[in-house]
C-alpha cells in the first residue's frame, strides 16, 4: 500500500498542531495582559496626571514599553500610584520633554519583554496566518486524488491477492476471469474489435467478499488497484466530491492499466433529486462519475469496479450499458462454499482431531464469509482463554452461539419469577417448533441470558434455502407465537419477553400480504411502495385491508400456538422444569422427552 496518504496525513496534522499551538499561546498571553492591566488600580486619571507632571509635584515614573499601565510616585508622598496612559511612546516623549524643561523627573524605562514582543507580532500576523492556513486545508482537500488506498500487486511490499484466495465464488470468479485477461492482454480483445466493460457492479449483502474478488482481480492481472470509500468523495465543500472524482480517474488514466475499487457507491451514486444544499453537492459528485466513465478512450485499460448492498437505490444513468454493464450478484456461499472459506480461515490455527469442517458448515446456513472468518477466530480466541492446546469442538460451539446470540452472561442476578417465565418461554417455543413439519429441529435451549436476550432457543440449520414456500412462514408465525402462548397458559400471565418474537412476526406476516402476494383476501399484487399515492391505486382503504389481513394471520398463528401448547401441557412442563434446573438443554437430550 502507498505511503503518500500516511505522509499527507500526518503533514495536515502537523500543520493543525502548530496553528493550535500559536493560537494557545496568543490567546494566553492576550488574557494575561488583560488580566494584569485590569488588576492594577487606577490611582490617578491620566488628565489628573498631566496637571500634577506640569505642577511639578511627580518624582519618578516607572513604566514598560509596549505596556499602558505607569507606576507613578508624587513628592512627599511614599506610596506610588497607578496610572493608565492611552500611548506608551507619546508619553514617553511627553515626560522627556518635561525633564528637558526642568522638571525633576525621574523616568524608569524597563525594557520590553520578548514574549510581549512575539505576542503583539503574532497578533498584528494573525489574520494572515488564518488566511494560510485556511487556503492550505482547502488545498488539500482539493488534492483528493491520492486519498484512496492504493494496492499494488507487483509491488513485494504488498499481500498478492489471487482467486485461490477467494472460496465459494466459483461462479463469479469464471465471470470475472474474462477482464483479468484483457488486463493482461488487452491487444488480444481490441485486433477483434472487441470492447471490455467499463465497470462492474458487485452487488451482495455485507461480508460476501465484493472486496476480496476484487483485489483478487487486481492481483490475477498483476495492476495497481487503488480503493476508496463513497463516502470518502463527498465533502462540506461544494465541488470538492467532483474534483476529487475527477483527480481519480487523471491519476488511473496515466498509469494505466489500472482498477478503480469504489465500495459502497450507493453514498455518491443514489438517485439525483431536485434538492439544494448537500444533497446537490451529491448530484454533482455522481455528474462527475457519470462523465468520467463515458470519458474513456477505447485503449484506455481502466475498469471501474463497484460495491453495494444496495443496488435499487442506485441511480440508473449509473447502470446502462457504456458505464456499470454489468452486475454481478455475491450471494451467502453454500455448505459447499462455506467448507471452502473455512479451509481457508483454518491454515493458521490449530483444531483436535475430531473436528469436521464439513460438519461446520452445514451447520451454518447463511453464514457469509466475514461472518465464518469471525467464528474461527472467535473459537481461537476462547480456546486461548480456556488454556486448550487445541480448538475443541466445544469452542467452536460457544463461537457460534457468541456471534449469532451474544455474549453468555453467567454473573446476571436473575430472580426466580423470572428464570420460571423464561423457562416455559423457551420451552413453549421449542415444543412447539417439535410439532411443526417445516421448521427447523431444536439444536440447543437454554435460560443462560445472551447479549439482550433472557434465553434463547436454537434450532439446526442443515441445508441452504433459496425459497421459503407459503406454509413454510405460516408455520414461522407458529414457532414465533410459541412462547407467548407457553406464558398465558402455563402461567396465565404474559410479559415483555415476547417482544421481539412478536417484531419479527408482524414484520413476515407483513411482508407475506405485501411482497409476496400470499393473501388469498388482498391478492397477488406487490404494495410495499413507499409512495403513498402509488397505493392508492389500489383504492383508498388498501392500507385497513393489508392491516386486517396481517392481525388475522397473527391471531390464526396465534391459536395454531395454543393448541399445540394445550396437547402437550405434560411435554412443555417436564422441558421447563429441565429448565431451572440444568439451565441447558442439547439436541440429544431435548429428543428424550419424546421417546
Amino acid at each position: 500500500m502507498s505511503d503518500k496518504p500516511k505522509d499527507k496525513n500526518k503533514l495536515y496534522y502537523s500543520i493543525l498542531a502548530v496553528v493550535s499551538i500559536i493560537l494557545i499561546i496568543i490567546g494566553v498571553l492576550v488574557f494575561n495582559n488583560q488580566n494584569t492591566e485590569a488588576e492594577e488600580d487606577l490611582d490617578i486619571a491620566y488628565t489628573e496626571l498631566i496637571k500634577k507632571i506640569n505642577n511639578k509635584e511627580v518624582e519618578k515614573i516607572e513604566m514598560t514599553v509596549g505596556s499602558t499601565s505607569v507606576k507613578v510616585k508624587l513628592k512627599d508622598i511614599e506610596e506610588e500610584k497607578n496610572a493608565i496612559v492611552p500611548s506608551t511612546q507619546a508619553f514617553i516623549e511627553l515626560v522627556q520633554e518635561e525633564v528637558k524643561n526642568g522638571n525633576e523627573i525621574e523616568l524608569i524605562q524597563n525594557p520590553t519583554s520578548v514574549l510581549l514582543r512575539i505576542s503583539e507580532t503574532l497578533l498584528s500576523l494573525l489574520p494572515t496566518i488564518m488566511i494560510v492556513v485556511l487556503f492550505i486545508l482547502i488545498f488539500k482537500m482539493q488534492g483528493l486524488g491520492d486519498k484512496g488506498k492504493v494496492y499494488d500487486a507487483t509491488s513485494s511490499e504488498n499481500t498478492h491477492t489471487t482467486f485461490e484466495d477467494v472460496a465459494g465464488l466459483d461462479e463469479e470468479k469464471n465471470e470475472l476471469i474474462e477482464i483479468v485477461d484483457f488486463l493482461k492482454e488487452p491487444k488480444k480483445f481490441q485486433e477483434m474489435g472487441a470492447k471490455i466493460p467499463r465497470g462492474i457492479l458487485l452487488c451482495g449483502k455485507p461480508g460476501t467478499g465484493k472486496t476480496l474478488i476484487a483485489k483478487a482481480i487486481a492481483g490475477e492481472a498483476g495492476v495497481p488497484f487503488i480503493s476508496m470509500s463513497g463516502s470518502e468523495f463527498i465533502e462540506m465543500f461544494a465541488g470538492l466530491g467532483a474534483s476529487r472524482v475527477r483527480k481519480l480517474f487523471e491519476k488511473a488514466k496515466k498509469i494505466a492499466p489500472w482498477i478503480v475499487f469504489i465500495d459502497e457507491i450507493d453514498a455518491i451514486g443514489a438517485r439525483r433529486t431536485s434538492a439544494s444544499g448537500a444533497e446537490s453537492e451529491n448530484n454533482q459528485t455522481l455528474n462527475q462519475l457519470l462523465v468520467e466513465m463515458d470519458g474513456f478512450d477505447t485503449n484506455e485499460t481502466v475498469i471501474v469496479l463497484a460495491a453495494t448492498n444496495r443496488p435499487e437505490m442506485l441511480d440508473k444513468a449509473l447502470l446502462r450499458p457504456g458505464r456499470f454493464d454489468r452486475q454481478i450478484t455475491i450471494a451467502a456461499p453454500d455448505a459447499k462454499g462455506r467448507e471452502a472459506i473455512l479451509k481457508i480461515h483454518a491454515k493458521d490455527k490449530k483444531f483436535a482431531s475430531n473436528i469436521n469442517l464439513k460438519d461446520i458448515a452445514n451447520d451454518t446456513a447463511g453464514f457469509t464469509g466475514a461472518e465464518l472468518a469471525n467464528v474461527l477466530n472467535e473459537a481461537a480466541i476462547i480456546a486461548t482463554i480456556k488454556k486448550h492446546k487445541k480448538i475443541q469442538m466445544q469452542d467452536l460451539d460457544d463461537a457460534v452461539k457468541k456471534v449469532t446470540v451474544g455474549l453468555e452472561k453467567h454473573s446476571r442476578v436473575i430472580s426466580d419469577k423470572d428464570k420460571k417465565l423464561t423457562a416455559y418461554h423457551e420451552a413453549g417455543h421449542a415444543i412447539v417448533s417439535k410439532f411443526l413439519e417445516t421448521q427447523m429441529n431444536v439444536k440447543e435451549v437454554s435460560i443462560i441470558p445472551r447479549g439482550l436476550a433472557g434465553g434463547y432457543t436454537m434450532y439446526k440449520t442443515n441445508e441452504d434455502k433459496y425459497y421459503i414456500s407459503k406454509t413454510e412462514m405460516e408455520e414461522k408465525l407458529v414457532a414465533l407465537l410459541g412462547g407467548r402462548a407457553a406464558e398465558k397458559i402455563a402461567l396465565d400471565d404474559i410479559s415483555t419477553g415476547a417482544s421481539n418474537d412478536i417484531e419479527v412476526a408482524t414484520q413476515i406476516a407483513r411482508d407475506m400480504v405485501t411482497v409476496y402476494g400470499m393473501s388469498d383476501n388482498i391478492g397477488p399484487i406487490y404494495l410495499k411502495q413507499k409512495d403513498p399515492y402509488e397505493r392508492q391505486i389500489f383504492g383508498e382503504n388498501i392500507d385497513d385491508a393489508v392491516g386486517a389481513e396481517v392481525k388475522r394471520m397473527i391471531d390464526i398463528a396465534y391459536k395454531k400456538a395454543q393448541e399445540i401448547i394445550l396437547a402437550h401441557m405434560d411435554k412443555l412442563q417436564a422441558v421447563a422444569e429441565r429448565l431451572l434446573e440444568k439451565e441447558i438443554i442439547s439436541a440429544e437430550e431435548f429428543e428424550t422427552f419424546f421417546e
